[in-house]
């Protein structure tokens, strides 16, 4: 990777904005955002555990599906966001390699 690829970071500024990181991906800053991707992926990984144990299950409440409902959509939002950064990470990459 270059010295002016663009990273997504997996987090947003108090306003909701996109943080964006440039460098060569081996700083500090760099290291916390894939320890917080993984954290987020094996979270999600969980919750699609717990969500199918929860609907095998066939006695949940309405409270639960609800509940369920925002936990995965954020959580795959996060996921949503892990691959677009890594996507890009990777297409940068590419075009560096002449790929």
């Amino acid at each position: 990777m270059s010295d002016t690829s663009a990273r997504l970071l997996p987090w947003s500024d108090p306003e909701g904005k996109t943080c964006l990181l440039v460098g060569d991906g081996t700083g500090y800053v760099s290291r916390v955002a894939d320890d917080i991707e993984a954290e987020q992926l094996s979270y999600a990984a969980e919750l699609i555990d717990e969500a199918r144990c929860l609907l095998d299950g066939r006695t949940w409440t309405s409270g639960e599906l609800q509940l369920l409902a925002v936990e995965l959509t954020e959580a795959l939002a996060e996921v949503r966001r892990v691959a677009e950064s890594r996507g890009a990470r990777l297409r940068a990459w590419a075009e560096a390699q002449g790929s």
